[in-house]
């Protein structure tokens, strides 16, 4: 499989920011199968979480900044976690020059 140069790369950001977590972890996972969860939702900055994905096959890093935030159900004295997708960064790997 080729590597993704700088516009497929550009291509794949906005076609994933068009799509919800799930959708775009299950795009992610489809387009390249020796692809791997690096970390998920992982504290690296304060008030947001990242989760990225490295696509061996592609040269490729996607990394999802996700906001979290939780409110109080109405219900019950439990709360709803919710998660909002701030930016999206596709970043070339080491090894992809293209």
């Amino acid at each position: 499989m080729a590597y993704l140069n700088q516009q497929e790369r550009d291509a794949l950001s906005q076609e994933l920011k068009s799509l919800d977590f799930i959708h775009a972890k299950r795009r992610l996972f489809l387009i390249d199968k020796d692809g791997r969860l690096a970390f998920f939702r992982n504290a690296q900055h304060s008030g947001q979480l990242e989760t990225r994905f490295e696509l061996q096959g592609l040269g490729t890093r996607v990394t999802i900044i996700e906001k979290h935030t939780r409110e109080k159900d109405p219900r019950g004295d439990f709360y709803n976690a919710n998660y909002e997708i701030l930016e999206i960064k596709v970043e070339a790997l080491p090894g992809n020059r293209l």
